[in-house]
């Protein structure tokens, strides 16, 4: 039986069937985006820290605007030369489109891996610094591998893990430390596991712990067996005693007890927690979202105790190149505290004379950019300034001010070469110039740190989001779109008009990606 309406449109609706069905995939897919960007208004209007505003790099999402226009044309070409038939002349404009495809998933890889290379920190008094991470002295003269100085190093003496919940590449990572560092970790007392005694001093190995915990979780079982028995037998024996309370008086029984000599014999012993001794005592480093550090003692996510001392461990930022004071202005007006005050009342200006130069030139920045709006806008009938810089430009100053106040110019009129619009900032040409400064902070002083990914703040989460399923879509479509390209030959000498219909439909999830993004980038890139 052929299916009707796969050539020919329908005299109701004047469309073919994939047609109508691609119209109805846009409409749920209308009800997704929409949603996002609601969701987006509602949480940035409702956010209780400074909305992120121009954090984007501008021109690659400018770039990749016009390679979704451009690409949406070329389809429209594409699908023109199959209605004209000429397929070398839909072979150039579906390629174009796929190029552009790739164009705009390359430009995107670039901004992303940016992102996941820049380092945020928040301190405790609400100063958000931004830079690069420079590399911790101690971990590199432990093992001889560079990692980023944004780690947690504990002086440890004993470490008693979860035998349920300990995590295998943790083992293994300390085990390393410890020998690189000539130090053994050893059982700390004598365990007996099914009537064997492993004696103390025997080596922490994986093997070790997962033999504990085979034996604590064959315990557990057995243990729980045995007081359900029990409990069941003292039940039978309750019932027994109130039989003649009524039929249901026996369930109101009291003082229902197992007593513990009874099956004390029967019992296995529970080994849910292992200690092992360090000797000597030696410096471990954790990643500091894997440890939960204290003074005395240290706990990982998987619940192991570090016993030891909590050694110095800063946060050293390599280049410094954005200082964002926006927060402690927000909390500062909430307390009725003048913000100048509570901004040079910070750690940073207190301590760091470079960060202390830097806010003095945007202040004088500032003040210039006021004179200068006052001039051009003049006062309103309040006698008020009609308009007066932002906060941003109040309180944030951003790695192109720092280029700005390094060659002596006004904000914004640094000379800021192509590449670094893509890539960010380039370190080593701008060190000539002592352009970003590098700092220390200290570890009790960091509220949060991580890179600009989705678990750094609300806005970063919802940009990822957003721009990956666009991305999805963008690769989803070009696939599709390619498949016609490569594999559409035979369809096309056998019934071009299907080839065209096909495309045409294909045209038409393509515009709706582009159109997804002309709305994505003036909201995440300019607002």
């Amino acid at each position: 039986m052929e299916i009707p309406y796969i050539f020919t449109p329908r005299k109701d609706t004047g469309m073919v069937n994939s047609k109508i069905a691609i119209w109805l995939f846009l409409a749920s897919e209308v009800m997704l985006f929409g949603g996002f960007f609601s969701s987006y208004v509602y949480l940035r209007l409702g956010a209780d820290y400074p909305w992120p505003e121009r954090a984007l790099p501008v021109l690659p999402g400018l770039i990749n605007t016009f390679v979704l226009i451009f690409s949406s044309v070329t389809v429209v070409f594409a699908w023109a030369a199959l209605k004209l038939r000429k397929w070398h002349m839909f072979q150039l404009f579906m390629s174009i489109t796929i190029v552009c495809a790739a164009i705009f998933m390359g430009l995107k890889g670039i901004e992303y891996n940016v992102k996941w290379h820049h380092q945020a920190i928040r301190l405790s008094d609400y100063t958000i610094l931004e830079g690069h991470l420079g590399y911790d002295e101690k971990a590199i003269k432990a093992d001889g591998k560079k990692h980023e100085a944004d780690v947690i190093h504990v002086n440890a003496e004993k470490l008693t893990f979860s035998t349920v919940r300990f995590h295998k590449p943790w083992v293994e990572e300390m085990l390393r430390q410890a020998k690189a560092n000539n130090a053994k970790i050893a059982l700390a007392e004598e365990l007996l596991i099914e009537g064997q005694a492993i004696a103390a001093g025997t080596e922490l190995s994986v093997e070790l712990l997962e033999e504990i915990k085979k034996n604590h979780l064959d315990s557990r079982a057995n243990n729980a067996d045995v007081r359900t028995d029990a409990l069941r037998a003292e039940w039978a024996t309750a019932k027994a005693k109130v039989e003649n309370v009524g039929k249901k008086g026996w369930e109101l029984a009291p003082n229902i007890n197992i007593d513990p000599a009874k099956i004390e014999k029967l019992l296995k012993i529970e080994t849910s927690s292992v200690t092992f001794a360090v000797t000597p005592a030696t410096n471990l480093w954790f990643k500091h979202r894997d440890i939960k550090e204290g003074a005395a003692q240290s706990r990982l996510r998987d619940d192991t105790a570090i016993i030891g001392k909590l050694e110095d461990s800063p946060v050293v930022l390599h280049n410094l190149d954005a200082i964002d004071f926006r927060h402690v202005v927000m909390k500062a007006e909430e307390k009725g505290i003048d913000p100048v005050v509570a901004i040079e009342n910070t750690w940073l200006i207190k301590n760091s004379e470079e960060a202390r130069e830097a806010w003095e030139w945007n202040k004088a920045q500032t003040a210039k950019l006021e004179k200068e709006l006052l001039e051009k806008y003049g006062l309103d009938e309040h006698n008020q300034p009609k308009r007066v810089p932002t906060l941003t430009e109040r309180y944030r100053i951003g790695w192109k001010d720092f280029v700005s106040k390094a060659d002596g110019v006004d904000k914004g009129k640094a000379d800021i070469h192509t590449s670094e619009e893509f890539m960010g900032p380039n370190y080593e040409l701008r060190a000539e110039h002592h352009t970003f400064p590098h700092l220390s902070v200290p570890r009790e002083l960091v509220f949060l740190s991580g890179k600009f990914t989705p678990a750094w703040n609300t806005y970063y989460a919802i940009y990822f989001t957003m721009t990956f399923l666009h991305g999805l879509h963008v690769i989803g479509g070009a696939i599709v779109l390619g498949y016609y390209l490569f594999r559409g030959k035979k369809m096309y000498q056998s019934n071009p008009e299907w080839l065209a219909n096909r495309v045409e439909v294909g045209g038409l999830f393509w515009h709706f990606v582009d159109l997804v993004w002309i709305f994505l980038f003036p909201i995440l890139y300019l607002m």
